[in-house]
């Protein structure tokens, strides 16, 4: 089966690149982390960007994820800010809320055409509890000055047509997009802007020169003033003190065949969705009628076959009427993940600034990566010292990834549990 992003996608090509190269900074790794930090600096300037990708730009999990764009992190907001205190907790949601506005304003500034549907985000109460939405709900108002709209189970039903869910809150400020559209459109406006991005072209090594750093590839050597690692998942045996502070986590999308008219009598809204469970769902109606619905965490990167299977029993689980609906697409792949649930975002003691470890809340904290340390390098801006408290903390490879597939199984539990006894009220 066939990832549909990548089938309603038309690709460029990038070259490869080859010999020597010298330039003002290298960034590594084609994703939403690499280019937000290149269309960053050539916003204030800087133009003198070499972007180098390992496969296709937008062939990791920014290109695949399920295009939501809404503010946080993938680390719980209450933990946040008991980890960093009201001040700084607030600082750092607040970047992410700036975040959506800035990839609002380049889809119009820079023409993207992404298929986006600014309609917000609703978070739906899996749980027979109304107190679980009104503390958080109290929590974001009060704490993040932040206003999510209670929605009450009857209204929800109306427009999402299950028993699963018991009420919900809307989060107007968020929308959804066609992820991979949109990467493909930042690195048509990062060239454009005057910058170099190259295909096929993965990095082998980082060593310092001096002032200056050397980058070897397997047919290239670059040399850079400022050295920036976005390679995610995927980047191995490049810096591993960067690379062993994050785990490769598998995730799962599908899409079904379009349901025409009969899709408003299942979902009819235009917001996409996601619910209160830590092992949560989260899927959206597309234009054409389609169903996109995600979930799961692994450490097993399963095949197309299996992921349909699996996923298209979540979705009968929350919508039994969509029992018979076909399985058009179905997809999965690796998106990097700290054990903080985090993202690493900052310069380690090599002088080389990073930006990884965006699995499960990705898009924006991507473009916030971009801009912090697009002002660091450009206009020499302090990072944002609340970032420093989840830093580039060991991961600890095949042992770190199965403690992490023993604690997801763990909160699946929890989360049947907690089902179960809101039933039994």
């Amino acid at each position: 089966m066939q990832n549909f992003y990548e089938a309603t996608a038309s690709r460029p090509t990038y070259p490869e690149l080859v010999g020597k190269l010298d330039t003002d900074v290298c960034i590594i790794g084609g994703g939403l982390a690499g280019l937000c930090t290149a269309i960053g600096l050539i916003e204030r300037g800087v133009r003198d960007v070499t972007l180098i990708e390992s496969e296709r730009v937008g062939s990791g999990a920014s290109g695949r994820n399920g295009g939501f764009v809404f503010g946080g992190y993938s680390l719980d907001n209450a933990e946040l800010l008991r980890k960093l205190g009201r001040e700084e907790a607030r600082h750092l949601y607040g970047l992410t809320i700036q975040a959506v506005e800035h990839i609002r304003s380049r889809i119009k500034q820079y023409e993207i055409d992404c298929d986006i549907v600014d309609r917000g985000v609703l978070l739906a109460n899996w749980f027979d509890d109304p107190s679980r939405l009104e503390r958080l709900r109290s929590m974001m108002d009060r704490d993040f000055g932040v206003e999510w709209q209670q929605v009450s189970q009857g209204a929800l039903r109306k427009q999402l047509n299950t028993p699963r869910y018991h009420g919900g809150l809307f989060e107007p400020n968020a929308f959804h997009i066609h992820p991979l559209k949109y990467v493909l459109g930042l690195a048509k406006a990062v060239v454009d802007g005057g910058a170099n991005i190259f295909e096929q072209s993965p990095a082998c090594s980082i060593e310092r020169s001096g002032q200056d750093f050397v980058i070897r590839t397997s047919k290239a050597l670059l040399k850079a003033k400022h050295v920036v690692f976005a390679g995610g998942a995927y980047a191995r045996g490049v810096t591993p003190r960067i690379e062993r502070s994050v785990l490769p986590i598998a995730t799962y999308v599908i899409v079904t065949e379009p349901l025409g008219a009969g899709l408003s009598e299942v979902i009819n809204a235009q917001f996409a969705i996601y619910d209160t469970r830590f092992a949560f769902d989260y899927y959206r109606a597309l234009s054409d009628t389609r169903v996109l619905w995600g979930g799961r965490i692994s450490i097993f990167n399963r095949k197309p076959e299996t992921i349909a299977r699996l996923l298209h029993r979540d979705l009968v689980r929350v919508y039994p009427q969509l029992e018979n609906v076909r399985i058009d697409y179905a997809w999965g792949g690796l998106m990097s993940y700290a054990s903080h649930k985090m993202p690493q975002i900052g310069r380690d003691a090599d002088g080389v600034w990073h930006a990884l470890a965006f699995g499960g809340h990705g898009l924006a904290p991507t473009s916030v990566a971009g801009e912090t340390i697009a002002e660091a390098i450009a206009e020499g801006e302090a990072m944002p010292k609340g970032f420093a408290a989840f830093g580039l903390t060991r991961a600890f490879g095949f042992v770190g990834l199965a403690a992490a597939q023993l604690i997801y199984t763990g909160y699946q539990l929890r989360d049947g549990i907690m089902s179960y006894r809101g039933s039994a009220r």
